[in-house]
């Protein structure tokens, strides 16, 4: 009867462990198997999709569900603890870290890519170059004309859009050309970056904000799609450009040598207490492999040199 007993009490505590584990998602998993959540901004929902399905493929016992949000949300998810894995074009604020303080959890920052924010327009655009000064008025606000831009544009109001309100291509633009200051009222949100391309595509007055891993794998058919339909602007940091030399779409290497202008990274931010299957994920992508994916998608390994792929205007 002791006996009997003992063993009843041992497989109530294996179950007891096993239900905590079910719960909280994280308990028992290993760098390579387990089930975990994770919220990425859903700007890079193809590469990200793209290094989940290669490392799933090479642990069959590993299981990632990523749920795309606009970056706003991302950070909540991790700030609320909801997720232990976020991937952002961004690293924590000071507040931020703050509140990690507090709860006595320690934010480990994964960089595994170079990014880049990409402006598209209608095919019935023929304005495709734009310097950094002019880049600047338009979303201030200052300039609310195509013609304004070009004396012979037949264009009419500019009308922006970007893929959602809170999404960090918004929050870019208002740090790095606006400074912090409001977009103006011709400004606009989409559901999703397809509708925004949608949006562009058939009107002739817009120009989009969207990452540039949407429209920069030329491996894949849905990004090739996108590029047949719209425009990719080429941009300059010369105030008084001579030549279209100078202007510069976002290619790959020249988002590497700095030479296109609106650059951003991309980090793995990881709040596990533990070398869980988050992490595992994380060293995977920051790996050899994981980077050559990254690479192969148009964006800029954070650890691997590149090649020079062109994002040519139809």
């Amino acid at each position: 009867m002791k006996i009997k007993a003992l063993s009843i009490a041992a497989f109530a505590g294996v179950v007891a462990l096993t239900s905590c584990g079910g719960n909280s998602g994280t308990q028992l998993d290993t760098p390579t198997s387990g089930n975990i959540n994770i919220s990425v901004d859903e700007s890079f929902m193809p590469i990200i999709e793209s290094e989940i399905s290669t490392f799933e493929g090479i642990y069959k016992y590993a299981n990632i569900d990523a749920a795309y949000k606009p970056e706003g949300q991302v950070v909540q998810d991790l700030l609320n603890d909801s997720t232990k894995i976020a991937i952002l074009s961004r690293e924590l604020t000071q507040e931020e870290k703050a509140v990690f303080d507090k709860q006595n959890r320690v934010p480990r920052v994964t960089k595994i890519a170079i990014d880049a924010v990409a402006l598209i327009t209608n095919k019935q655009n023929k304005d495709t170059l734009l310097t950094m000064e002019e880049l600047k008025k338009v979303f201030s606000g200052e300039i609310k004309t195509w013609k304004e831009l070009d004396e012979e544009s037949e264009l009419g109001d500019i009308t922006i859009v970007f893929d959602n309100n809170n999404s960090s291509t918004a929050r870019y633009v208002r740090d790095s050309l606006i400074t912090g200051n409001k977009l103006p009222p011709n400004t606009f949100a989409s559901n999703s970056h397809k509708a925004l391309i949608d949006y562009v595509e058939e009107n002739k007055n817009a120009v989009g904000v969207i990452g540039v891993n949407w429209v920069s794998d030329f491996d894949d058919s849905t990004a090739v799609g996108f590029l047949k339909r719209i425009n990719v602007l080429g941009i300059s940091e010369d105030p008084a450009p001579v030549t279209t030399e100078d202007y510069y779409q976002p290619y790959q290497a020249y988002i590497a040598q700095e030479a296109y202008p609106l650059r951003r990274y991309l980090y793995i931010i990881s709040t596990e207490g533990r070398t869980g299957l988050g992490t595992g994920f994380a060293s995977y992508v920051a790996s050899d492999k994981g980077q050559r994916l990254i690479l192969k998608s148009g964006l800029v390994p954070a650890t691997m040199p590149v090649r020079v792929v062109s994002l040519g205007n139809e």
